[in-house]
């Protein structure tokens, strides 16, 4: 879920909103695993879109659906989900990403437990803000890409969880690492971590203060990793824009060099961690 200071940035932008009709957006929701994925939608500014708050999604498969010019939510996919055991809470009946409401996720509190991987967006006639987010951790790769040509595409598009750090790791009853988490996420009433209590401003909660953080970063260069991350991972665009979200991305949809807000540039992935991980060691032993 969203930290609270980016629950407070969303609600100053959502603020600004003219609740009039205008021009939809159309969001598409594709499967590029290998496996079933079953997405979630939860609505959080606006009036809900008409398509169901979750739903399968089989290999290949994808919806698309409209939302209204002043829509904010989310999407992410769950995993290895079963809803026939109605004997286990709503939102455990799937390996990660699981809601309240079982297959359709509920309109209030219906967001997916983490860790999850999320698309976010919240719409405004003038302007649309977009973000991949791991804040609430990380369970499936995921894309945004858009109609737009001056809207970026977002992505966290590679399979982390081989190299999740030990501490971050999330695992199921059988020991296999299914998400990862943030340090937030694996701690959560550290308010140093989560920004919260005598940490909740940037400069009481530096990036310098999150440990994993930096391996997060080089896994997924401009994804939200944690609350004040604003400056590398809050996209904007003015197009109007479709977007479609992405699971399991293939290559064509995402760069190992990622174009990051103000131009900046940076570099993602298994490799660029390594490169990260192994400088490091290097400073250790100098």
């Amino acid at each position: 879920m969203l930290a609270l200071p980016r629950l407070a940035l969303l609600a100053l932008i959502a603020a600004t909103h003219v609740y009039a009709k205008g021009k939809t957006r159309t969001i598409t929701v594709k499967n590029a695993c290998k496996y079933t994925v079953w997405p979630g939608l939860f609505t959080s500014v606006g009036p809900a879109p008409p398509q169901a708050g979750g739903w399968e999604a089989k290999p290949g498969s994808k919806v698309s659906f409209k939302v209204e010019e002043t829509w904010g939510g989310r999407v992410w996919g769950r995993t290895k989900c079963d809803f026939s055991d109605k004997s286990i809470p709503e939102y455990a009946a799937c390996e990660t990403g699981g809601c309240n409401g079982g297959l359709e996720c509920a309109k209030s509190g219906g967001t997916g437990v983490p860790p999850v991987t999320l698309a976010e967006f919240n719409f405004q006639q003038a302007v649309d803000f977009y973000d991949t987010s791991v804040v609430d951790g990380f369970n499936i790769p995921i894309a945004i890409t858009s109609s737009g040509k001056h809207c970026k595409p977002r992505n966290c598009p590679y399979d982390v969880l081989p190299s999740c750090p030990k501490a971050l790791q999330k695992k199921n009853s059988k020991g296999k690492v299914v998400g990862c988490l943030t340090d937030c996420g694996a701690s959560p009433q550290n308010g140093k971590y989560c920004c919260f209590g005598e940490h909740d401003t940037l400069a009481t909660c530096p990036a310098s203060g999150v440990p994993h953080l930096k391996w997060w970063k080089s896994m997924c260069a401009g994804a939200y990793a944690y609350a004040y991350d604003d400056h590398s991972s809050l996209y904007s665009c003015s197009d109007r824009a479709d977007y479609t979200v992405t699971f399991c991305p293939g290559k064509g949809l995402f760069s190992d060099t990622v174009e990051l807000p103000h131009g900046v540039k940076a570099h993602q992935g298994p490799s660029s961690a390594a490169k990260r991980s192994h400088g490091s060691k290097q400073a250790e032993r100098a």
